[in-house]
């Protein structure tokens, strides 16, 4: 008797689902055995598998590489093995200097808007202009795509060449641009003198020089004039942190006592960080403003201050990074960032998951919609403020809301003598706090 072809391919798919399944019962048995090693013969169970069934042949260092990479970055958001290239990349970001083109772009609905290109860079020598969007990188739109993947299309070694497509407001057709890279050196302080002798310092972020950088762009303000500064604005808004040490130095310029932050290892303290007598803004009055994007080594800083009462913090609750990751060199060139510890402010606050509450809060005239803004709590996996999953420290608001005047609280590029006549409400409302203090109206 002949079978009907459906029949015979519902035989196979259920001869191929009691295979699965007399697979599964056969490693589940294996599972219930209390070996250490048993999690490594699973592996080799699986790679064996891949190598034998896959529907291409695999290539075994690949595999392994994504295990690795699978087993990191499954601890939490901060913890990652970097391959070869991905290391080198992360290393230049935290040396700041890098081979690239020299652009300074944000990111806004999924398009890579240019803010600035660097002064005599290629990208200023080309002609690309605030407000361009790249569109392509070597043909290739970029709409989309993940911050990491955009970046390192555009870096490379210097003296290579890359092909960036650029749309421009007013301008029917593509604009290509068929630019050299060149070392490109980031500066991690910019400082101005403002009226009433403040001096305006913005910190991007903590890079390897950047204490060094704060000191000379101080003494090139303080040259300006024979008044002596009174008073400082310490801009970290969207400063992503960086290196610790960095900005362990920089929070010991603003303090003359005190502790800095704590560091703790599995619930344990492993290092209490105390300041110096004599920092060099040791004896002026602060303001610090801060939004939702400064993270890690900013809080850390923002926190110090806070709770030494030598700043006031102004703007939006941070990102809530409060932890610590070392920097493994591997064989072959390869990396790991490991989150080792979280770290504490003085008062024995955590920043993780919390992140640091201002004195005036200050908030956008319009209401945040549901996953406009992202901070350390919302992504998955990421550490508890305690070890062990407790809640630390209550981090709540802490003074008034102050609400601003203009859909956009974020940091305009340039910063005017009197920034109470610019766009910038925060800075502004920040100026005039710190005026305050001096007892001195804006001039």
């Amino acid at each position: 008797m002949s079978v009907p072809r459906w029949l015979r391919t519902a035989g196979l798919v259920l001869a191929a689902f009691a295979g699965g399944a007399v697979t599964s019962q056969a490693v589940h048995a294996r599972n219930q055995s209390s070996s250490p090693y048993d999690p490594f013969d699973q592996l080799s169970w699986v790679l064996v598998l891949v190598e034998n069934h896959y529907v291409d042949p695999a290539q075994r260092n690949k595999i392994v590489e994504g295990a690795i990479k699978g087993m990191v970055a499954e601890l939490d958001p901060h913890s990652a093995y970097m391959t070869p290239q991905e290391y080198a990349l992360f290393q230049s970001d935290t040396e700041g200097k890098f081979g690239g083109i020299g652009v300074e772009v944000d990111f806004r609905d999924e398009r890579v808007m240019v803010l600035a290109p660097m002064e005599g860079s290629p990208a200023a020598r080309a002609g690309m202009k605030p407000g361009d969007e790249i569109v392509a990188i070597e043909g290739k739109p970029v709409r989309g795509e993940r911050l990491e993947k955009i970046i390192g299309l555009m870096r490379g070694p210097a003296g290579s060449r890359v092909r960036i497509t650029l749309r421009r407001q007013g301008v029917s057709e593509a604009i290509q641009l068929d630019l050299a890279r060149e070392e490109i050196h980031v500066a991690s302080v910019v400082g101005k003198r403002l009226d009433s002798d403040v001096a305006y310092l913005k910190l991007r972020q903590f890079q390897a020089g950047t204490h060094d950088e704060l000191l000379r762009v101080t003494a090139k303000l303080r040259a300006e004039s024979t008044r002596p500064l009174r008073g400082v604005l310490l801009d970290m808004r969207n400063n992503p942190g960086g290196l610790v040490d960095e900005a362990e130095a920089i929070a010991d310029e603003m303090l003359d006592a005190g502790v800095i932050y704590t560091t703790r290892h599995r619930g344990k303290v492993i290092d209490e960080v105390k300041a110096n007598s004599g920092g060099a803004l040791a004896g002026l009055p602060i303001v610090t403003l801060v939004n939702e994007y400064s993270a890690s080594s900013s809080e850390l800083v923002a926190g110090a201050l806070q709770d030494n009462r030598r700043a006031s913090v102004i703007g939006s609750s941070t990102f809530g990074k409060g932890s610590v990751q070392t920097i493994f060199d591997l064989p072959g060139g390869a990396g790991m960032r490991l989150t080792t510890m979280r770290y504490y402010t003085p008062s024995g606050r955590s920043i993780q998951a919390q992140g640091i509450q201002p004195d005036v809060r200050v908030e956008a005239s319009r209401p945040l919609q549901p996953g406009e803004v992202v901070r350390e709590s919302d992504l998955d996996g990421h550490l508890s403020a305690e070890a062990g999953g407790g809640t630390a420290n209550t981090n709540v608001a802490r003074g008034p809301i102050v609400r601003a005047t203009a859909d956009d609280t974020g940091p305009a590029r340039d910063v005017p003598a009197d920034p109470t006549k610019g766009s910038d409400f925060v800075l502004a409302t920040g100026y005039k706090m710190l005026i305050e203090k001096l007892g001195a109206a804006p001039r």
